[in-house]
């Protein structure tokens, strides 16, 4: 019987790195998504009651100006390492280029479909 291989215990420590090695490469993947979400900002909605971010905009690696709505009136508040400070409440809402609510998945997949190349 010689040649023939002889079977490994699941718990040998080759094994056992190559599992504890899997565990912490998809750890680490998740993190990366999860970090790459934020700093993307596709991790989803930023208010959807009375109070709601409408825009920012990056005036540092840690500073930022975000307009900021509340109720029917807007606020610019400025952002960074010390805190936040109010800058001025607008008299006039600034109205945004595609400002309003995303279509819904429904209508966007209605229209995918209406596409050529589409299956209905």
């Amino acid at each position: 019987m010689t040649g023939l291989p002889q079977p490994t215990s699941p718990l040998s420590v080759g094994s056992l790195t190559q599992l504890t090695l899997s565990l912490v490469a998809i750890v680490g993947l998740i993190l990366a998504i999860s970090w790459a979400l934020k700093r993307l900002k596709l991790a989803g909605p930023r208010g959807s009651g009375q109070i709601a971010v409408i825009d920012e905009l990056s005036v540092g690696p840690r500073d930022r100006i975000v307009l900021i709505r509340v109720g029917e009136s807007q606020v610019l508040i400025g952002v960074g390492a010390s805190g936040l400070v109010g800058l001025t409440p607008l008299a006039v809402p600034i109205m945004l280029k595609g400002a309003g609510q995303p279509p819904a998945f429904a209508d966007r997949m209605r229209d995918l479909m209406k596409r050529p190349g589409g299956s209905a």
